[in-house]
């Protein structure tokens, strides 16, 4: 049976002449302790440093109380804990959960993993939150259905929001509200912060719930909305991106260059160029794993791609050193999205975006050079849900990638050796 006891140690004595009161928790032979908010002087104790002041004393009592119904309560659960979970169970039972302090927990997780994409989407929502709320800390029963249903509205709305820049100073900006689609990704993600605090704080096993409700029960957050237009370019909108004249080390150039090569490279996205380094070639080919799905898949969504002769002077050019140019992802995608706005009023185009290049080559592959949605879906790098226990016993044949991708680079000579010849007539 577990015990918990009021425990003052002499050499304990803090600068200002007083102690601390601790609980003491015994457990399977081990002896933990739990600060309270509780202090004294020396004439406050007896001789063996017990507590005499009959204030302080029945006070530590109703707290060794509530502790002792609590471990009372546990009953047989009792055998699941270890005198160290155990402290932390009594430590914590009554505190709220500061999700704030879990969110940013969690993205340091993520980071830690090179899950740095993940990482930069929920910050956003942890940013959006507390702009919502007005306060860095707030408890995570505040987050509830009503609240979920403002905060959608919120999102919504143009509102007033401060960040602090890369010199480390404030920088407050107004913003639009976001599109429908953006609302579904920031509830989205909510959700997912929320199930993860849950799945961390609530031992369901042994009936421990320190989250006890769930609002998402009662809020839906449903299938994302219905895209409104298609997301890729004509081969001749390819050729436009290609061919339009930057100036050198702008952001526009980056924009470009990049998305040429997303489109070479069979749609690779702006998180894994930021990621790769020299180490991901070899052999003339590149080869990483998808940052997006390499925790969710058996495979760990590796992929070895073809270097062309398109890929290679553009590939020398940023890897390796697109992390050392831009701090995160977040920061490199800003500068892409503002680079292709650039590009879109240099070519005529309307709201081409770098992920585009990942569509077109997908579109490209399956509609004009006509390849299977098998062998498209393998070159995009992936899952085929419906083929799960057959893929495991079949090995991935990298040459059906270079078959899609070298297709696909051919039908773009193509379209530009025509658009370069009828210029040339012209």
């Amino acid at each position: 049976m577990a015990t918990v006891s009021a425990k003052i140690y002499e050499h304990h004595k803090k600068a200002d002449g007083t102690y601390n009161v601790k609980i003491c928790v015994y457990h399977k032979g081990k002896r933990k302790y739990i600060d309270t908010t509780h202090y004294v002087v020396r004439k406050q104790l007896t001789k063996d440093f017990k507590i005499k002041d009959p204030f302080v004393a029945d006070v530590v009592e109703r707290q060794l109380r509530d502790c002792r119904k609590t471990i009372s309560d546990l009953e047989t659960k009792l055998d699941h804990f270890s005198a160290e979970t155990l402290r932390d169970f009594l430590r914590d039972m009554d505190e709220d959960v500061d999700f704030v302090k879990f969110c940013d927990e969690h993205i340091k997780g993520l980071k830690e993993v090179g899950r740095i994409k993940s990482a930069e989407n929920f910050n956003v929502v942890r940013n959006s939150l507390v702009d919502y709320f007005k306060t860095d800390s707030f408890s995570i029963n505040q987050i509830h259905y009503t609240m979920l249903l403002s905060y959608e509205r919120y999102l919504k709305s143009e509102r007033t929001m401060t960040r602090i820049n890369q010199f480390g100073n404030p920088v407050t900006t107004t913003v639009k509200g976001v599109s429908s689609s953006a609302v579904h990704n920031y509830m989205r993600d909510l959700r997912t912060l929320f199930n993860g605090a849950r799945n961390r704080y609530n031992e369901e096993d042994i009936g421990i719930f320190r989250i006890k409700h769930y609002p998402f029960k009662k809020y839906k957050v449903g299938s994302p909305p219905p895209r409104t237009k298609e997301k890729h370019n004509t081969l001749a909108e390819v050729v436009a991106i290609k061919n339009c004249v930057t100036k050198s080390g702008s952001r526009a150039e980056l924009a470009k260059e990049l998305y040429m090569l997303s489109f070479y490279l069979c749609g690779t996205n702006a998180v894994d160029f930021y990621q790769i380094g020299q180490q991901n070639i070899r052999n003339g080919r590149l080869e990483y794993n998808r940052s997006k799905t390499t925790e969710r898949r058996k495979d760990n969504a590796f992929i070895s791609i073809k270097i062309t002769d398109e890929a290679k002077p553009l590939l020398e050019k940023y890897i390796g050193k697109l992390a050392a140019r831009y701090s995160t992802i977040g920061c490199l995608n800003k500068a892409l999205s503002k680079g292709m706005e650039q590009v879109c009023r240099m070519t005529g185009l309307a709201g081409v975006t770098f992920y585009w290049a990942r569509h077109t080559f997908a579109n490209t592959a399956r509609n004009d050079c006509r390849m299977s949605k098998d062998d498209v879906a393998l070159a995009l790098n992936h899952v085929d849900e419906g083929n799960r226990t057959t893929d495991i016993y079949i090995a991935k044949d990298w040459k059906i990638v270079d078959d899609v991708q070298g297709k696909v680079i051919a039908r773009l000579r193509k379209a530009e050796a025509k658009l370069m010849g009828i210029l040339f007539l012209l």
